[in-house]
């Protein structure tokens, strides 16, 4: 299939703004719901998160450098696609997306690791994790956390989506989101660095956060059922 470049329909030189956009049109177009299939949806998604983790190489190209038959045209078709769907390039809009660097909270017990742990999320580079658990992801400006998780193809914990329960709450170990609403977070847990996913949006370029700790002490009674917001997440 080629190169992650190839594969979004990018060239290697392509900036955080164009790589966002063309990954949104390729997962779209990839979808087995719109077309697509579960191995080619899974490919585009791998091929994101490579690029992203800074693991992408060009190496799977014939000519090493992007112009594979039909890339320039894909290319071309994600920059004029994203002409239309969002800011230019070289705007300050598009060079604001935020790195967030994440890991699930249940994956802690397994390996006797602790929210505390100065070097937690090296631990977690180290362990070969599912990409579900841990990895990268860009947050474009006007996302909140939480979209840009589900967007991305990710199923975090939520209910109300807005600020109303604890469900979607995360722990900040590094950098800063933003509380645009919070009707349910007291002080004390505001000073531990919890925030809720669902309304919160990076304030810094690079962040690090423990999703899925919903079941924290001081947060549990903070829960609300998925129902009538969403029953398709049983795991909330």
């Amino acid at each position: 299939m080629g190169s992650p470049y190839d594969v979004l329909g990018i060239d290697t030189d392509a900036d955080d703004g164009e790589i966002e956009r063309a990954y949104r049109r390729r997962v779209l177009e990839a979808h087995p719901d719109h077309g697509g299939s579960a191995e080619e949806f899974q490919a585009v998604k791998a091929a994101y998160e490579a690029i992203v983790d800074g693991n992408a190489t060009i190496e799977d190209h014939p000519d090493g450098d992007g112009d594979d038959p039909g890339g320039g045209a894909a290319a071309a078709g994600a920059e004029s696609e994203g002409d239309d769907a969002g800011p230019d390039p070289g705007s300050e809009s598009a060079d604001a997306a935020a790195t967030v660097e994440y890991l699930d909270y249940e994956v802690l017990t397994d390996h006797g690791w602790d929210l505390g742990d100065d070097d937690l999320f090296e631990k977690a580079a180290g362990a070969d994790l599912p990409h579900a658990a841990y990895g990268r992801f860009l947050v474009e400006p006007g996302e909140s956390l939480l979209e840009a998780a589900e967007n991305r193809g990710f199923a975090w914990p939520y209910a109300c989506r807005g600020g109303a329960c604890a469900n979607c709450a995360v722990a900040v170990v590094e950098g800063e989101l933003s509380i645009p609403a919070n009707n349910v977070l007291s002080e004390e847990l505001i000073d531990s660095d919890i925030r809720l996913s669902c309304v919160g949006e990076p304030l810094t370029d690079d962040l690090r956060i423990v999703f899925n700790v919903k079941h924290l002490p001081g947060l549990e009674e903070l829960r609300l059922p998925p129902h009538p917001f969403d029953r398709a997440r049983a795991d909330d």
